[in-house]
């Protein structure tokens, strides 16, 4: 995109003075106040300002980002070049981002000239204009053309530049209102597609051994369910349960089920059989020989509480989660922080008022995290969490959830904070409910209250703990200012690994001698050694699920 305008005002300061009065775009203003970045991490330049604490920010495309001092933001031009001639023909912009080339010619016009007429009891408008435009190289065009350029920008804020404060991570509000088309609308435009070839007969092998194509296509039969669509839901059936238990196996299986054919039945029941998985997703299906009323019965049951035919009725997750697959991952991500950011906003307003979160959120926060760091997003993925723990209430959960708050921390170089969480998780072993159930006071909470740590030393999960702490270890022993705390760390890796039971420790001690090129004959000395170098050289763990009490 062209940047002939802002050179210019930069080479001439005749022109900068033009157009940072009347129109407002002051190359002096170009500090925000805030840091500020883009949700996909393009790179964003801050060049000019104006008189009420916004900032015009250059995108990697070229595109510029308006973003004002309330917290909103939005693409108000492609160009630098075409930013400008917005605003120099606009004078008064931000009173018409509610307008629209659909809104006529007649309204525009009257809306503009109004006002333009109050700006003129202040100040000249016209003479200023003509000056810049011609200086600058702008064509003139019309109010009516010009709100068209502005509208179809600022539609282009979402998903590639939605702004997100740097240090909180929340994002701006959309600059203007304008309604967006809802996500799902995006996601399944590909699947239509791919379904109205399925149905000419064509592209039968491409979309059925495409994994993403064929959970679109699927997704896409749901919606717009036709009766000869039979044999392609057969074909698509098959080739899914190559992917075990998903979703759309089951989609499949209830939209095959509803056209209530008997020979469909031994094809259910082999998919059913495919694996231990999908032997558990599909249960309840009627076996082969079965009535075909019971089979559609079965279907339908599944369809009225699983699935439907309004696709504004599936949760956001399928949408996001079908939107990564694609790889339209802006489109997922600004979906993931707009459903993040109203839940802390919840979280705000609750602890303003002095109420506890509402534990309605923990599964969706879970979910939250797990799909932020399928995206890469480490830092959306902690902020998640870190609104997550509060919500444990059982000692093994809060244990849990501490541990992968230290790994998210540890994987954002933020070691102080890993510090104290591992420092609370190991509180929490030791008194799972503030000491109230462990009555024989060995720290093992098996008394009356909560013992669901009762056992946690011959676990996966004692086995996570002891690998985080040498992980945060290593990692942090290039801070030298956490020298003495790094020092705690590593010792308090050896202790726990002591208290593990055999197998566990020696599960353990396999895996950091495997990642550290320790003999096994010098296993021992990991946990005895209470060193600054104790944990130097373990690798990372491989990010393990999150165990469960079972």
């Amino acid at each position: 995109m062209s940047d002939h305008a802002l050179r210019l005002l930069r080479e001439q300061p005749h022109l900068a003075e033009l157009a940072a009065f009347p129109f407002n775009f002051d190359l002096t203003r170009a500090d925000h106040g805030e840091a500020v970045r883009l949700a996909s991490g393009g790179p964003l330049e801050a060049v000019a300002g104006d008189d009420t604490g916004g900032t015009y920010f250059v995108c990697g495309d070229g595109s510029v980002l308006y973003a004002d001092s309330e917290g909103s933001a939005g693409i108000i031009g492609n160009s630098v070049d075409e930013a400008l001639e917005v605003l120099v023909g606009l004078p008064g912009w931000h009173d018409h981002l509610g307008l629209a080339p659909a809104d006529g010619e007649e309204k525009i016009r009257a809306a503009l000239a109004e006002t333009e007429e109050e700006i003129r009891e202040y100040h000249g408008i016209d003479d200023e204009r003509t000056g810049l435009r011609a200086g600058l190289g702008l064509p003139e065009r019309s109010p009516v053309q010009l709100i068209g350029l502005l509208h179809a920008a600022l539609l282009r804020t979402e998903p590639d530049f939605l702004l997100l404060n740097a240090e909180e991570g929340g994002a701006h509000a959309l600059l203007d209102r304008h309604p967006r088309p809802p996500l799902w609308e995006a996601v399944l435009a590909r699947g239509r597609t791919d379904l109205t070839l399925l149905r000419e007969g064509s592209a039968w092998v491409e979309v059925a051994e495409d994994r993403a194509r064929r959970a679109l296509a699927l997704r896409a039969a749901q919606f717009d369910r036709r009766e000869g669509d039979l044999p392609l839901l057969r074909h698509l059936l098959r080739h899914e349960a190559e992917a075990s238990m998903t979703d759309e196996l089951r989609l499949a299986a209830v939209l095959v089920g509803l056209h209530g054919h008997a020979e469909d039945l031994p094809l259910l029941y082999e998919v059913r059989e495919t694996d231990f998985d999908t032997w558990c997703g599909l249960g309840g299906m009627p076996e082969p020989g079965a009535d075909p009323a019971e089979l559609r019965r079965w279907a339908r049951d599944l369809d009225d509480s699983l699935f439907g035919t309004d696709p504004a009725d599936e949760p956001l997750f399928t949408w996001t989660g079908l939107a990564h697959e694609q790889g339209l991952v802006e489109l997922a991500r600004a979906a993931l922080i707009r459903r993040l950011d109203d839940i802390d906003f919840r979280a705000y307003c609750d602890a303003r008022d002095g109420k506890a979160m509402e534990r309605r959120d923990a599964s969706q926060l879970s979910t939250l995290v797990h799909e932020f760091e399928q995206l890469g997003d480490t830092f959306q993925a902690l902020r998640a969490q870190r609104l997550y723990v509060p919500l444990q209430t059982r000692a093994w959960d809060r244990v849990s959830a501490l541990l992968r708050l230290a790994r998210l921390e540890r994987e954002e170089d933020r070691f102080g904070a890993a510090i104290r969480t591992l420092t609370s998780l190991r509180d929490t072993l030791a008194e799972p409910d503030g000491g109230a159930g462990d009555s024989d006071g060995d720290g093992d909470g098996d008394g009356d209250g909560d013992n669901s740590l009762g056992h946690w030393q011959r676990t996966n999960l004692g086995a996570y703990i002891v690998e985080e702490h040498y992980a945060l270890a290593r990692t942090a022993a290039t801070d030298t200012a956490l020298a003495d705390e790094v020092r705690a760390v590593t010792v308090a890796a050896g202790e726990l690994l002591a208290r593990l039971s055999g197998t566990a420790r020696e599960n353990v001690e396999r895996h950091l001698a495997g990642t550290t090129d320790i003999r096994t004959d010098t296993r021992t000395d990991i946990h005895t050694d209470t060193g600054a170098n104790a944990g130097a050289g373990v690798s990372a763990e491989p990010t393990p699920p999150q165990p469960s009490a079972g």
